[in-house]
């Protein structure tokens, strides 16, 4: 009997090995996927004569973002984002769920062996004999992947695993930018002090209070955009609308005195959007390959083996019995007439791998219009918020000039409110072009590629 099952042990090896000779012999049909060649530009738009913003090897892009973003309190915000903002937990699921695909698609290429038992018992009422029978068996089906269709499936669902990879991009932060108006208070109070010793009239107190007045209007339409934003960033953060930490203030914020996004050909690699559809273009390609091996015989293999073991009253003494059962089998499976399915099929699987191809190509021209546009944005936003600066500190210079003047009697306080006036202003304005300008920072990072790293 041990014999007997060496002999068994030692067909299925051969058999198994030479079915994997063949399957590894076999053709795939369908075609192997090549990038496509795509014409893109050598260099960003409108940038030739902008020596910050050039083309280098190095990009800006390449720092991660625990360099760009310098604020301690930023950076904790951003970590807790990527730990507990729902988009990405959702994302991270969702690549589990194509690893699991992939495994469940790749199972085809291997045997399927099932391991069956039963046990049964009793009296036969012809005989009137006894009975104890185990009966166990093993059942293998192997489909031979001759023409690659098993082995494209596995192709595309693997593409898809690292689409879906792709597609986890870092949570962008938006910045909470916060103003205050308190610098016209000192203003009146400086009035209201000088009109107690009667050097002041009544008539500047009260344009004192009207700058006040009207700088405060401006207050509930701040607070409200403030509370929004953090609002906003709160479930980013994975949390319910709350309050929001804040850092280092928007005028301390690091800025890099230059901004190179490197080589136009390196945001194929770097963006992972692009990343993505050309996944989804390899799995396209892949599954023409699946709809034409369906016009291919599909060849399956089977075997089973066992025995029943146990005791019965027919044999003499109640010896135990013993019976060895096999089998082996193959199938062949050929389509005939399908009334135009597989071509359908075929057509099908054509037409999506040539919308795949458009929307690379599209995504690879939407990509460099982002750079472009944020490159852009960056360098005007650039200059306007130096241009304000400067600004601002020559109507500083105004208002100090003016409060000289009016402490020595030479003017009225009408002349100190209206460059004040024109200083809050102003402040206002470069709060705003530092925001923009940083913004703008952030969104050419994105554009380039970096912070998904």
């Amino acid at each position: 009997m041990k014999k007997r099952a060496s002999s068994l042990w030692l067909m299925s090896a051969i058999l198994v090995a030479s079915l994997a000779a063949i399957v590894m012999a076999g053709c795939t049909v369908g075609p192997n996927y090549h990038r496509p060649a795509v014409q893109t530009p050598g260099v960003y738009r409108d940038l030739t004569e902008n020596p910050q913003a050039q083309a280098q090897a190095a990009s800006f892009a390449d720092l991660p973002w625990w360099q760009v973003f310098q604020d301690a309190q930023l950076q904790e915000l951003i970590r807790t984002a990527l730990k507990e903002n729902y988009d990405l937990q959702l994302a991270t699921e969702r690549i589990s769920a194509a690893r699991a695909q992939v495994a469940i698609t790749r199972s085809n290429l291997f045997p399927q062996v099932q391991a069956n038992g039963n046990f049964e018992g009793g009296k036969d009422p012809s005989t009137q004999s006894k009975y104890n029978i185990l009966g166990v068996t093993a059942d293998a089906a192997f489909q031979l992947d001759l023409f690659g269709r098993l082995r494209r499936a596995t192709e595309a669902a693997r593409a898809q695993l690292l689409a879906t990879e792709d597609a986890k991009n870092t949570v962008i932060l938006t910045l909470v930018t916060e103003d205050t108006v308190k610098t016209q208070e000192e203003s009146v109070k400086l009035t209201q002090l000088r009109l107690d010793h009667g050097v002041a009239t009544k008539l500047d107190v009260l344009q004192a209070e009207q700058v006040l007045d009207a700088a405060n209007a401006q207050l509930p339409e701040l607070e409200r955009q403030i509370g929004q934003e953090e609002d906003a960033i709160s479930i980013l953060l994975g949390h319910y609308p709350e309050g929001v930490r804040r850092g280092r203030p928007l005028a301390e914020q690091p800025i890099p005195p230059d901004v190179p996004p490197g080589m136009s050909s390196s945001l194929l690699e770097r963006r992972p959007d692009i990343r993505q559809v050309e996944q989804d273009l390899i799995a396209a390609n892949a599954e023409i390959g699946v709809a034409r091996a369906a016009f291919f015989p599909q060849i399956s293999l089977t075997g089973s083996g066992g025995g029943a073991f146990g005791r019965s009253t027919l044999f003499t003494g109640l010896m135990s019995s013993q019976t060895g059962i096999w089998s082996y089998g193959a199938q062949v499976s050929q389509p005939i007439f399908t009334g135009g399915a597989l071509r359908g099929n075929l057509r099908l699987a054509e037409s999506q791998h040539r919308q795949e191809l458009i929307v690379y190509k599209q995504a690879i021209q939407l990509a460099f219009r982002d750079v472009s546009d944020a490159l852009i944005g960056y360098q005007k936003l650039h200059q306007v918020r130096v241009a304000q600066e400067t600004t601002v500190r020559d109507l500083q210079d105004t208002v100090d000039t003016s409060l000289v003047r009016y402490r020595g009697g030479i003017t009225t306080y009408l002349e100190v409110l209206d460059g004040q006036r024109s200083l809050f202003n102003a402040e206002l304005t470069l709060a705003q072009a530092r925001g923009n300008e940083y913004q703008s920072l952030v969104q050419l990072y994105k554009a380039l590629g970096g912070g998904w790293r």
